[in-house]
């Protein structure tokens, strides 16, 4: 990557960015990194020393790139129109980026990427793909996904079904670790071919590895650009003496000093046709690192107000091609109102490959400013856990823990979680939605931020719908804003929202499912002991009470009827008079 691609206007700040240039040069640091030295992060090898596959993969995947050519041609020649990647978190993002970047080419499958618990969202899925022409990816690196082995069950007992048991294996494709219990599966059941991936290589730094290689391959994108993009990075970082010459340096000491003065919430601004990349860097800063009570919160998905709108805690990341300057204006003014501003340009979109290894190496930095360990997950395991717990009171007692909504308004239920939450008391009639939102935001500190979790089929209508919910909210409070659906936002940002120092608001939005489908106990079998309602109503309860356990502040608005009209009333609550 050429320096010029990346500018920096960091006004008051440039001296953090030299004193933190400083250290990384004096301990030589970078050099330790490239020889796989924990002690850059920690005095402990724990979830590090076999975590640092990443920084070799683009050579790796090089002469892979044969190999998966010849198999996208396998594919398409035996006239498969779809793929289907099943998958969570980095598992899923990569793909969904290339998929929404680039497409698929003439003659080739289309891509999906379902990393949803929501019956809806499959059910969605069904109605666009032919299963007898439908290739699927069954993709995760421990190989114990509870999300993508549901999904995996229930597409495979519907193949089954259309083109028969001696026939469905060669409808299912793995990329896993070696020795997963996803390995043997696709043993079992024979599936057509099994991609095993460098195991040194955590989920969110896979995109380049065979977990984004191949999906990308079968859309006939161009990988050995893509990849010849990103060993242009890598070489940079490992050849070079001088840390100021590495932008990825540069970027990550940036990072980590600013988050350390209050500088913590990383907005990003991309151009239209990259767009979807930021969903995939929120998953690698996020769950990099929000913990230890620290955190770089990546804001994605807000539309720029003015410059005075924004607090002294963020800084913004504008991501553009070449030739979409249309924002140079704007952000001159954001520099003058004294907001510090990172500026990336991308030649074209398969710079996408440069900004990979760009900011995974950033990343890295920035955790050694930091002081955490950027490859590990402390927080991940606790919804999992509370999960599983809800999933096996429901097989004990047919049902799932009951809750009472604090009260019910215009048709949603509202329940409060956190006791701390200062609504309003109770006069002789149940409080407005108005008044519950203003007791919830009351419980707002200075540097906050509030996070949407939509546990909602994700349309584009109800994306549009939270959109402006979320931008009510920020324009209403001053604060950052984020907005996930779940369960996928539970392998992306769950890790800080439980991990970071606590700022985080949490609004969760549930909904009644229209439809069910259950989940086979065994692949091929028709016999269930739960369904994809159940599972997704499971997983919003078990973050609930792992946030609870946090000490975060959550409440809970559960919508009975249409899902459009329940956001909308929940927006226009927001809206009505001053708090």
């Amino acid at each position: 990557m050429k320096g010029e691609a990346i500018h920096l206007e960091l006004g008051g700040y440039s001296d953090a960015l030299d004193q933190g240039l400083k250290a990384i040069q004096g301990k030589d640091l970078l050099k330790r990194l490239w020889k796989h030295d924990h002690t850059v992060w920690k005095s402990e090898p724990d979830e590090i020393a076999n975590r640092l596959g990443w920084l070799h993969v683009p050579a790796e995947m090089k002469e892979a790139v044969p190999e998966l050519k010849k198999f996208a041609d396998e594919i398409r020649e035996s006239g498969f129109q779809y793929v289907v990647l099943l998958g969570m978190g980095g598992s899923s993002l990569a793909p969904d980026v290339f998929q929404t970047t680039f497409g698929s080419a003439d003659r080739t499958p289309e891509l999906f990427v379902l990393d949803s618990t929501d019956p809806g969202a499959i059910l969605n899925l069904l109605e666009k793909i032919d299963l007898t022409k439908t290739v699927f990816i069954v993709s995760t690196k421990s190989g114990s996904t509870v999300e993508t082995l549901s999904l995996f069950k229930f597409m495979y007992t519907k193949i089954a079904k259309a083109v028969g048991v001696d026939q469905a294996g060669t409808h299912f494709i793995a990329v896993t670790d070696p020795g997963s219990n996803l390995e043997k599966l696709a043993n079992k059941d024979r599936f057509r071919r099994t991609f095993l991936n460098n195991p040194d290589i955590g989920g969110r730094y896979s995109a380049l590895s065979y977990f984004g290689m191949v999906p990308a391959a079968l859309i006939d994108m161009d990988i050995d650009a893509l990849l010849d993009r990103a060993l242009s990075v890598a070489r940079v970082s490992s050849e070079n003496d001088n840390v100021d010459e590495i932008p990825a340096v540069k970027l990550g000491v940036v990072l980590g000093e600013l988050a350390k003065v209050g500088r913590d919430k990383l907005t990003f601004i991309l151009s239209p046709d990259i767009e979807s990349f930021g969903d995939w860097v929120e998953q690698l800063l996020a769950e990099s690192t929000g913990k230890e009570g620290k955190g770089i919160l990546p804001v994605v998905g807000e539309v720029l107000a003015a410059p005075q709108t924004y607090g002294d805690d963020r800084v913004f990341a504008w991501l553009h091609l070449k030739e979409d300057d249309s924002l140079a204006k704007t952000f001159e003014s954001f520099i003058e109102a004294g907001h510090p501003v990172i500026e990336i340009v991308l030649s074209d979109a398969y710079d996408i490959g440069e900004q990979f290894f760009l900011w995974e190496m950033a990343t890295a930095i920035a955790g050694q400013r930091l002081g955490i360990n950027p490859f590990d997950q402390p927080n991940v395991e606790s919804a999992k856990v509370k999960a599983r717990e809800m999933m096996a009171a429901y097989q004990d007692q047919g049902q799932l823990p009951a809750e009472e909504p604090l009260t019910e308004v215009d048709g949603i239920k509202v329940y409060a979680i956190a006791p701390d939450i200062n609504f309003p008391a109770e006069e002789e009639d149940a409080p407005s939605l108005k008044e519950i939102f203003n007791g919830f935001l009351d419980g707002a500190d200075p540097g906050a931020y509030f996070t949407v979790q939509a546990y909602l089929p994700d349309t584009d209508e109800a994306s549009q719908a939270l959109s402006v919910l979320r931008h009510r909210l920020r324009d209403r409070t001053g604060f950052a804003t984020t907005l996930g659906f779940g369960p996928r936002f539970l392998h992306s940002t769950g890790q800080m929202h439980k991990g970071d120092g606590g700022n985080g608001l949490f609004i969760q939005i549930t909904s009644e499912k229209a439809a069910d489908l259950a989940i086979p106990d065994e692949a091929g079998e028709d016999e269930s002991s739960i369904s994809f309602g159940v599972l997704i109503q499971a997983q919003a309860l078990g973050d609930r009470r792992a946030l609870q356990e946090e000490g975060r502040k959550v409440i809970r608005f559960h919508l009975d009827g249409d899902i459009q009209d329940g956001i909308q009333k929940l927006t226009d609550a927001l809206g009505e008079g001053d708090r």
